[in-house]
């Protein structure tokens, strides 16, 4: 018996191999590179000096740059509000549906990710832009006079932000609701309790880790994604993503790239651990 569990040991440590290896050249190996290259120095032409510093991480308190990470901080709360108050709903009603309207708005969801993500923001430019489709319906039904100068503006990324995230609020709250008992909400009304106290005691604390799997999911890609607003917001809204692509591409300050990088990697992973202890202590909120 203890040759045979040892062979299975042995075989299953053999199949993780690679897995283990896998993680250790693709995914912790770039992670301590770039850790460690936050601490470097910019050579004065091209690549990186070997001197330790800490001034990559102290230009990133200059009011330029934090202005950027109050930019791209505002952008994603704002996104994930809007992206929450249409999805939540959505996702919710989806799942009270029927089997057969569940796999029809399942495939009405996943139908444009079958699409790229650019050529379907750069068809919002066509509704954007000055006497484009927008305009046109406004100004033939006498809402507006003149064109709107909706293209490069801070609305219209924010509006490229929600429409590219938020089928991923839309799936968490939905796979949230959908294994929800929903006869914890009928004993709740049973006992007297309104439409909306049924709502919050019982729908929302039961869908609370959907909403929330939704917001990391949405907030996150938010703070980064860039050529959102490269392509909906010109040069007027600046994302740390779009900084850390320019000291990369134009300024070739690799360094000062590692140590925003690093910075946003921080946010992002205390985002996380925040997701955790929410969903921690609902589901003991649950229990009790």
């Amino acid at each position: 018996m203890k040759k045979k569990s040892l062979r299975k040991n042995g075989s299953s440590w053999l199949m993780l191999l690679p897995l283990y290896i896998f993680t250790l050249l693709f995914v912790l190996g770039p992670l301590v590179y770039m850790v460690v290259l936050s601490f470097k120095m910019r050579a004065d032409v091209w690549g990186v000096l070997d001197i330790f510093t800490l001034s990559n991480y102290k230009n990133i308190f200059e009011p330029v740059y934090l202005n950027t990470f109050l930019q791209s901080f505002k952008l994603a709360f704002t996104s994930t509000v809007l992206i929450a108050l249409i999805g939540y709903p959505f996702g919710y009603f989806m799942a009270k549906l029927s089997a057969a309207w569940k796999k029809r708005m399942m495939i009405v969801l996943m139908i444009p990710f079958w699409t790229n993500s650019l050529i379907r923001l750069y068809g919002w430019i066509i509704i954007f832009r000055a006497n484009g489709s927008l305009d046109k319906i406004l100004m033939g039904t006498g809402i507006t006079s003149a064109p709107l100068k909706l293209l490069y503006t801070y609305p219209a990324v924010v509006v490229g932000m929600v429409y590219a995230l938020l089928q991923f609020m839309i799936l968490a709250v939905y796979s949230s609701a959908e294994k929800m008992d929903w006869s914890l909400v009928e004993a709740a009304r049973d006992l007297g309790a309104t439409s909306w106290k049924a709502f919050t005691s019982v729908t929302l604390k039961m869908t609370l880790p959907g909403l929330m799997s939704g917001i990391i999911l949405t907030f996150i890609p938010s703070m980064g994604l860039f050529f959102i607003a490269d392509i909906l917001g010109g040069n007027k809204v600046v994302l740390v993503g779009s900084l850390i692509q320019d000291q990369l591409m134009k300024a070739h300050n690799w360094p000062f790239a590692a140590a925003l990088s690093v910075v946003l990697m921080i946010m992002t992973t205390l985002m996380i651990s925040l997701y955790k202890k929410l969903t921690n202590t609902t589901e003991l909120e649950g229990l009790l």
